[in-house]
């Protein structure tokens, strides 16, 4: 292990490093560094190319390539050059503005204004906000999203394998009409997919107005410019929506859904770790042995749920952290104050442990083998549940008292086939109906479970 994990303070960066590694080119400092000079850079280039601002004519080919390589080729050496420029501005927005004039600086081809119109009327939150929407944008995409989508294709998988396995249901934790193991997992599926369109569909907003919201430093330079097109066309150009109105900041209200997306995401986690943790519990899972792991340090027997334990940890933390962003970013004293700075970039802190609860989900029901015998053995002893299908069937055909009948036979004491047929041969049925009833067993009372598990 790498001695820095060791003494790290979070367990994203410490004890669960290698799975929260893929999202540090999105979430980390570095990684804000970089998309603050990709902002700078596209919006010198998109003023470059405006015809009002005639101070500043196109950049050439070498320049302009030159900033490009810039971008694609922004490394850890880059950030650390940012940081040091940082140490002197103690100012983060500042230093990313002064890195480009030095890069700038080396090119010959470079026209003397030109380094004048990096951070051209820009506030830092321009910079910063542009920043922070490409990167949930680029995270929900590139990492949230693609895991969300192999948990939900492996429980369509696992719901059709076993959409035919009749299991007791339990309302209350008590026996109730039966089900299949393959629709209870379906279930999961069918919600996750619901929740992850709406994920995946949540507009991604910025701004990009000036100090205040209000384009007067734009307009002070460059009163005849069109400011409100140009910042949607830029905005346009990174692939994001446009908050017109706002103050010093955008006022994160998209950010707030999107939290609350992944947190509806996360609980429908929670509750299906829950429920197969009780169907291991039960035995109907059968959870498979790894030669070298211990489950317990002295039961040796022990074979532990702890993905699903671990999953649902996870989700219950990044709900917290994200319950309070989405709280808390909407709200900010007049037109700012800097609450919101430190608090954006626990961002990672929320998404971090959403995605670890993904991936220990995904691994928890990866290591499930279905117990038949278990399954049966509690459906057999159960013909109570049968009770719904015999009254049901004794109002249609007019009978009397159906359900308070069937209440007064099988409630609060052992129910047997023998019982519940001697039950029905005294109901006055037609001959069919008394047949069908007879026939039926707790393994044959599924509904429609098993072809609405096989078409999740």
């Amino acid at each position: 292990m790498d001695p820095t994990t060791l003494t790290a303070l979070s367990p994203l960066d410490g004890r669960y490093a290698a799975k929260a590694g893929p999202l540090r080119d999105y979430l980390s400092e570095y990684a804000l560094i970089r998309y603050r000079t990709l902002v700078e850079v596209r919006w010198l280039q998109h003023v470059a190319a405006e015809e009002s601002i005639v101070e500043l004519e196109p950049l050439g080919p070498e320049v302009n390539d030159a900033l490009n390589a810039l971008v694609d080729g922004f490394g850890h050496d880059d950030a650390s050059r940012v940081k040091t420029l940082e140490a002197t501005t103690n100012h983060d927005v500042k230093a990313v503005e002064y890195f480009l004039r030095e890069k700038l600086g080396d090119l010959s081809s470079v026209r003397q204004n030109v380094p004048g119109f990096i951070h051209f009327a820009c506030t830092s939150e321009d910079i910063n906000n542009v920043a922070y929407a490409l990167m949930l944008r680029d995270v929900r995409e590139q990492a949230l999203l693609p895991a969300i989508e192999t948990l939900i294709a492996d429980l369509r998988t696992l719901a059709q394998a076993c959409a035919d396995v009749p299991m007791l249901a339990r309302t209350h934790g008590q026996a109730a009409s039966p089900t299949t193991l393959g629709k209870e997992i379906a279930n999961f599926a069918s919600r996750f997919s619901e929740q992850n369109s709406r994920f995946a569909s949540a507009p991604i907003f910025a701004k990009f107005n000036g100090a205040v919201g209000n384009f007067n430093a734009h307009l002070a330079a460059y009163p005849e410019t069109d400011w409100q097109a140009v910042s949607e066309r830029f905005l346009a150009s990174l692939e994001l929506e446009t908050t017109r109105y706002t103050t010093q900041i955008e006022p994160h209200d998209w950010i707030a859904e999107y939290c609350q997306c992944l947190m509806r995401l996360n609980t429908i986690a929670i509750d299906l770790c829950r429920d197969l943790w009780g169907y291991v519990s039960l035995d109907y899972f059968r959870q498979r042995v790894l030669d070298h792991e211990t489950g317990s340090s002295t039961m040796p027997h022990k074979v532990n749920p702890i993905d699903l334990e671990n999953a649902e940890g996870n989700a219950g933390l990044a709900n917290a952290v994200l319950g309070f962003l989405a709280e808390k970013l909407p709200v900010s004293r007049w037109q700012r104050d800097l609450t919101d700075s430190t608090t954006l970039r626990n961002l990672g802190v929320g998404l971090g442990h959403s995605l670890l609860a993904v991936e220990s989900c995904r691994r928890g029901a990866g290591k499930l083998d279905i117990d038949r015998t278990a399954i049966a053995r509690d459906l057999e002893s159960a013909w109570e549940v049968l009770a719904e299908a015999v009254q049901t069937v004794m109002r249609r055909h007019g009978v009397t008292d159906a359900y308070e009948q069937l209440k007064q036979l099988t409630r609060g004491r052992p129910m047997t086939r023998e019982l519940l047929h001697e039950f029905i041969d005294a109901v006055d049925l037609p001959e069919e109906s008394r047949a069908k009833l007879k026939a039926l067993t707790p393994s044959d009372y599924t509904g429609l479970a098993a072809e609405l598990a096989k078409r999740v």
